[in-house]
């Protein structure tokens, strides 16, 4: 990856940090949703985001499809706040790595704990 991809990257994760956290305090109540990754094209066209999302009601996967739905105001929203020729296109994902960790945690407690059974 390009140092000014990186840049970009992580220029668009910071600007869209606020959007982000004002639909979860709006939206969805209770929820956290952060900003993990964003990955740009080469060619800067598309930006993915991927979200962690935590605690409240709804679901990680409601977060993400109202994200989809409303990412044309996010999208304008980092064109007004970036310098960039072209505002790139947004793709919003759920990133669950945090949660296979967990998983992986508990398959090696267990693993690790003393048969029970004797």
């Amino acid at each position: 990856m390009s140092i000014r991809i990186e840049k970009v990257a992580n220029e668009i994760k910071k600007v869209l940090a606020k959007p982000i956290n004002d639909i979860a305090l709006e939206k969805f109540r209770g929820k956290l949703i952060t900003i993990t990754t964003v990955v740009v094209s080469k060619d800067l066209s598309i930006a993915k985001v991927y979200l962690s999302v935590y605690g409240g009601k709804s679901s990680p996967l409601e977060v993400i499809e109202y994200m989809e739905d409303h990412k044309g105001q996010v999208r304008g929203y980092l064109g007004r706040n970036i310098r960039l020729r072209i505002t790139p296109e947004l793709r919003f994902y759920l990133d669950d790595t945090l949660d296979q960790i967990e998983q992986f945690q508990e398959i090696i407690d267990k693993a690790n704990s003393p048969n029970d059974s004797n």
